[in-house]
């Protein structure tokens, strides 16, 4: 079961992501905090495997209780919600340590996905957060110089096969779609991020899609026959 922690200062948002998280029989409601300071002391409580985590709260905001979430419980995975799709809610909400960025009309079956996907640590984003982060990574590669271009640091061990996943992780796709695209198994995938995660120095999902973009690796190459 994947425990999730809800956050949000609106009842209504609390009720109403209850009822869509309970048709899903994998996922099992721990509790709902009506504002940061009551989030962290449930989630040091409860130990959720995710927190959904509203920005905009009374008594203590989302971004300071993601830091003292993530400080007392360092397994646990925070995924901002919010009606606030801006850079000044999505940079912050990143820089505390949140793993992804949605915003609250997303659909309900991906809202589900992405609480699964976070879980399975991956970084679920909402499709414009993700494509202004590639882009701010995309202007600043264009406003480098060609030599620095040329030696945005990729670790020269890097596989054809990490170099094919790590494009597709620039696209966006998640575990499941890389394995599809690439015929290989999602364990085979979780394998790949991790080394590449280890050989880039890049710590999560999103800092490897903006080096995908960075540096210029894309998904638009023939798949490698090595697994």
């Amino acid at each position: 079961m994947i425990r999730i922690l809800v956050a949000d200062d609106q009842q209504l948002v609390r009720m109403g992501l209850r009822m869509l998280f309970e048709q899903a029989p994998d996922i099992d409601i721990l509790g709902e905090a009506e504002n940061g300071a009551e989030a962290a002391r449930l989630a040091e409580r409860l130990l959720p495997d995710v927190v959904l985590m509203d920005l905009r709260m009374p008594v203590m905001d989302g971004i300071t209780a993601t830091r003292r979430i993530l400080a007392a419980c360092p397994a646990t995975r925070v995924v901002a919600l919010t009606t606030f799709d801006d850079d000044d809610h999505l940079y912050p909400a990143l820089a505390a340590g949140a793993c992804g960025f949605l915003v609250k009309d997303t659909p309900p079956a991906e809202l589900i996905d992405a609480a699964r996907r976070a879980a399975d640590g991956e970084a679920p984003f909402s499709r414009d957060a993700l494509d202004r982060l590639v882009s701010h990574a995309v202007d600043a590669r264009a406003g480098a110089s060609p030599g620095t271009r040329a030696h945005v640091p990729v670790a020269p061990a890097i596989t054809p096969r990490e170099r094919e996943v790590l494009g597709l992780i620039g696209s966006g796709l998640s575990n499941k779609e890389i394995a599809d695209r690439l015929h290989l198994g999602v364990t085979t995938v979780k394998t790949h991020v991790a080394n590449l995660m280890a050989k880039t120095g890049r710590d999560n999902r999103i800092r490897l899609a903006v080096l995908a973009v960075a540096t210029g690796i894309t998904a638009d190459q023939e798949p490698s026959t090595t697994p």
